[in-house]
Formats: structure tokens, sequence, C-alpha cells
């Protein structure tokens, strides 16, 4: 959904140098302004402004941190700088690191605050996206949980407890904390990341962080901080664990209305509940589309398609958006001649024509461009195709296609088909654009 809200980015340019808190690289930092719809997006200039959006479907497997990959560019530890941007309502900047960590700093998303708040924000000419959670979402791992429910309330709730068990030197720890309140700044922004003393030695054995000391990192003994730190408030531990949720969740690209409860929660379990969100979003996004109008109904779609029965295999489209994409609906029903012999004990839609009806929806959107008017897409080649599901009379397939590459003589389509929320269907398919020779 969209918010009365317009999208933001920084006002000017702003700089931050270190080195990354694991790796102990060197790095620059500069965040940019950027225009609408955006996104955040981190650049590595040492790799030739190599991009790599801030979306949880580039999040590279990594412990104890956030790491995004695209190709051969990586960005790690991303959470904080993240969780800055979430508190500021930045929807959209360019960030460009001259390395692949992210200045560790003292390890909290208080100095990146720090700078985004000098510079300010100005608005982008675009309303605001907001992900509303509709349905309860769980996720759980390795005795760990971490819930989104609706609220009504506009805002993200977020209430975590922290307890690593009786035996453990860090005390059960709870706290609730809502976006709206404005104690970003002072409640979460400065929580440090920690390692309990064991977690510490067990990262320098194995090579990282071998630069830090108990000066530079907070790292939890028996009797506490160690060395010569202390904590910052009494409740830092949990409060870290907030930020780091926080820079977590906005993978999603767009701020969470909801209710976040967390036990334990951890990097890898928050990413897991940014992915079973954004199939939530596109579930409802799906069903609320097939509920609008449509955009081309059979009659223009026979106009447009040189397609006749029994070879036409879109019966309607939903959205078109622009040269992008395209989402379309072909409606199975028992009277499909195809199920007469596939199977007539058990019918079902043969793989063939599902991946020709995504083909079928692709050349619609290729043919909205001026340039390909009169052009026939005749396919080429097949990539990456998976058959999921079976497909069975009284289904209604939703299919959707994108555009990778749209040539003047060759497309290239990305094309994925649902029944509900199922996936029954995806491929990678190739056209060379043909002179359409009707009379």
């Amino acid at each position: 959904m969209f918010s009365m809200d317009s999208q933001h980015t920084i006002a000017r340019s702003t700089a931050l140098s270190d080195c990354g808190l694991f790796g102990g690289q060197p790095v620059n930092l500069t965040f940019r302004p950027a225009g609408e719809n955006h996104g955040i997006v981190f650049s590595r200039t040492d790799l030739g402004g190599a991009q790599v959006p801030a979306l949880i479907q580039h999040v590279l497997k990594q412990p104890r941190r956030t790491s995004l990959q695209v190709g051969d560019a990586i960005v790690d530890t991303c959470e904080h700088c993240l969780s800055a941007l979430a508190a500021m309502r930045i929807d959209n900047v360019l960030v460009e690191l001259d390395a692949q960590e992210i200045p560790g700093l003292d390890g909290s998303a208080k100095p990146f605050l720090d700078a985004l708040e000098t510079v300010g924000i100005r608005e982008n000419n675009a309303p605001r996206q907001i992900l509303t959670v509709r349905e309860p979402v769980v996720v759980r791992e390795n005795g760990a949980t971490l819930a989104a429910l609706p609220s009504d309330s506009p805002h993200m709730h977020v209430l975590f407890e922290l307890d690593y068990g009786p035996t453990r030197p860090l005390l059960h720890q709870v706290k609730s904390f809502d976006t709206s309140n404005g104690d970003f700044a002072s409640q979460i922004a400065p929580a440090r990341t920690f390692l309990l003393e064991q977690e510490a030695q067990a990262l320098q054995e194995a090579g990282i962080g071998l630069h830090l000391t108990t000066s530079d990192v907070l790292v939890i003994g028996d009797d506490g901080p160690m060395g010569d730190n202390t904590f910052r408030f009494e409740n830092e531990p949990v409060c870290h664990k907030i930020l780091d949720l926080i820079g977590d969740l906005y993978l999603i690209g767009a701020p969470i209305q909801g209710r976040i409860i967390a036990n334990r929660s951890s990097h890898a379990l928050n990413h897991k509940l940014v992915r079973a969100l954004r199939k939530q979003q596109e579930s409802h996004q799906r069903r609320d589309l097939a509920a609008r109008p449509c955009v081309l109904d059979i009659r223009k779609l026979k106009r447009i398609m040189p397609h006749r029965y029994p070879m036409l295999l879109v019966d309607r489209i939903l959205q078109v958006e622009g040269n992008t994409s395209i989402r379309g609906v072909k409606n199975v029903t028992i009277n499909e001649p195809f199920f007469e012999g596939h199977y007539p004990s058990t019918p079902i839609m043969p793989g063939v024509l599902i991946v020709e009806a995504m083909a079928q929806l692709s050349g619609v959107l290729i043919g909205q461009s001026m340039e390909h008017t009169g052009k026939l897409p005749v396919m080429m080649s097949l990539d990456r195709v998976r058959l999921r599901r079976p497909v069975t009379p009284g289904d209604q397939l939703v299919m959707e296609a994108e555009a990778v590459r749209v040539r003047s003589r060759s497309a290239h389509m990305r094309c994925r088909a649902y029944v509900t929320d199922n996936l029954v269907a995806e491929a990678e398919v190739k056209f060379m654009l043909v002179d359409d020779e009707q009379d």
C-alpha cells in the first residue's frame, strides 16, 4: 500500500571513514542523494561502481552479520547503516564504499545517524510505500522465535526478549520500542554490537576481528563488560538487538506497519521473517490484482495477439507497468482440449503449455512498445525452467512477466506462474522479434 507521506532522500552528501568491524580493512563510505523509487543501493567504487540494492533477495549467508551480494560485489555488515536510514525515514540513497565492509565505527548506529541528521532530508516526488502486516507470520530457528502481527497503529512496534539462559553472564532483558515515539536516537542508536567472551575468542581463533580489543568492541565476561568498557545503559545488549532487527527488516524495501515480537532472534531469523513477509505481501498483491477490473479483456487481446483457439492461452491482462512488467490470467477449465488426452483419468495441464502461456503474456508486454509495432515475438530459447506443481481444472493461473533486456530485434523475459499462493512454474524466455507478415 501507499502512504500519504512522500519518499525521502538526504539533502546533500556526507561521508564516514573507518575500518570494517570484522575484517579490519580501511573503508570510506559516502551517502549521496537519490531520486524517487531509487531505493537504498550500495555502490562498490573499488569495483567500478558495481551496485548492490539493499533488498532481501541479495542477502549472503554470513555468521553474526548482514551481508549482501550481487555478482562479485559484496557488502558486509550493513545492518547498523540500514537501521539509521530506517530511523531517518530515508527511502532513496546511494551509499558508495571503496571496500567490502561498511565502516565499523563504534559498533552502533549512532555515527551513521549523526552524519545523516547533519545533512538532513528532503522529499522525493513519489508516495512512500508501506508494508502492512495483514496476517500473523511466525518463524522459528534453534529455539528462537520471531513474529509479525497486524496492528491498527500506522507504525512498527517491537518487543524484544533477550535470554541466553540462567548460566550465561548476560541477564534476561526485555525492551519495547515504537518507531513513532522518536527515541531511536537516544535509546537505540547508541547501543553497540556485543559478544560474549567465548564468542569473541572463537572469532579471533578463526582469524576474524584480530584488529579489535575489548576497548574497541563490547565483550561481556562473567563479571560484565571486559577491559575498560562499560555499558552505555543497563539494557544496551537488548537495545542493540532491536537496532539490528530494524536494519534487517528494512531489507524488505519499505517501512513495516505491524507488531514485531522477538525472542532471542538473530540476523538469520530476521532475514527469514523478511522473506515470509515479502511472500505474504506478494500473495495479497496478486489477490488484489485479480479482484480489479482487467486492463485488457479477451476481445482486446484478440486484436493484438496472433494466437487463436486452441492456442490462445491468455484470458485477460490485470496490470501493465510501462515496458517493464505485466500480469495476466489463464482460467483453466475441464473444457480445455488438451485434458482429453492429458490425462483422461487425472487431468493435468501440460507443462509446455504453461510455459507457452507465460511466453504469450511476455509477447503482450513486448508489443506495448511503439518500437515493436508490427513485430512478432518468436520463442528462441528457454532457461531455468521449473515446473513445481500440477495445474488442474478449476485453477486460475496468475502469470507475471518482467523484462530483463529488450532490444529492437530480441527480448529476454523472466516469467512466473501461480495458483493462489503457490508458485507452479517459472522460466526465462528469449525471443527473436520478426516482422509480422499478416495480410
